[in-house]
């Protein structure tokens, strides 16, 4: 791994060992947490299959910019660190975008193109209310914990757990995973429930593959299908599955997919 600043962006990255495809990957990263959640599994085992991948730690996240100013962030911000640093790639990426990471890679496609996208359990167009009302219905708890999350609160590790995965996890992983979470900005949060929503008649529409997860407690599949919909195209919901796709024990079904729908592509 290599880790590269881009301006005052930390931009996580992978080479393949051989000749690498010409069209590398950007992966973009949720609410709470930032490029090292791709470092896990998803940055290697793409780039060991000939993909360069980075991940970007957006504004206010991880050992980018400012993050003593996290509460300034939009994501419009968000939407210009995606430019500022497929600026410097060799060939315009495809965006791979989870949770807010989806949201923000779509809100960038109303004023870019690239070759294709994929949304994994993203936040909608329609924003975070339907799923927020359905959590405080199902799990309240859960949604408060998060909420202490956001302020740095102390929080019952279990509940990190609970809105993450559905599948095992070691205790040793999921505390290391808790240290390595960190607020996120309001100003964000209430950009992807209410005030900078996508619109879909102002955005390029390149190929889309729309993934979800069975047991996703934060994006419930029927959000993920609401997507789809929306774009015109068909969800696929990954079976006994929670919302960290790509830290789940099954993550490499996940990959899987991803790979072999690029090469579908030709990418």
């Amino acid at each position: 791994m290599n880790t590269h600043r881009f301006g005052e962006l930390e931009v996580l990255c992978h080479s393949p060992s051989g000749r690498a495809r010409p069209t590398p990957l950007l992966f973009v990263h949720g609410a709470y947490v930032s490029a090292w959640c791709w470092e896990e599994h998803f940055l290697p085992w793409f780039a060991a299959r000939g993909w360069t991948s980075y991940a970007v730690s957006l504004s206010g996240h991880g050992r980018s910019r400012q993050r003593e100013h996290l509460d300034s962030y939009s994501i419009d911000n968000y939407v210009r660190d995606l430019d500022e640093v497929i600026a410097k790639l060799p060939a315009a990426p495809v965006l791979i975008g989870h949770s807010m990471g989806g949201l923000v890679v779509q809100k960038y496609l109303e004023q870019y193109n690239v070759p294709a996208t994929v949304l994994m359990s993203s936040v909608p167009p329609q924003g975070l209310m339907g799923s927020a009302y359905g959590l405080m219905l199902k799990k309240p708890m859960l949604l408060s914990d998060l909420n202490r999350i956001m302020m740095s609160e102390d929080v019952d590790i279990s509940s990190l757990r609970e809105a993450l995965f559905h599948q095992p996890v070691s205790e040793s992983d999921l505390r290391r995973y808790y240290r390595l979470s960190q607020p996120e900005s309001h100003r964000a949060i209430w950009d992807m429930t209410l005030f900078n929503l996508p619109q879909p008649g102002r955005m390029y529409q390149p190929p889309m593959l729309i993934l979800g997860a069975e047991h996703d407690m934060l994006i419930p599949p029927d959000q993920v299908h609401m997507t789809a919909m929306t774009y015109g195209g068909e969800a696929e919901i990954f079976p006994d599955m929670g919302h960290g796709m790509m830290l789940e024990r099954d993550w490499e079904q996940v990959a899987e997919r991803i790979a072999g729908w690029l090469e579908e592509q030709g990418l």
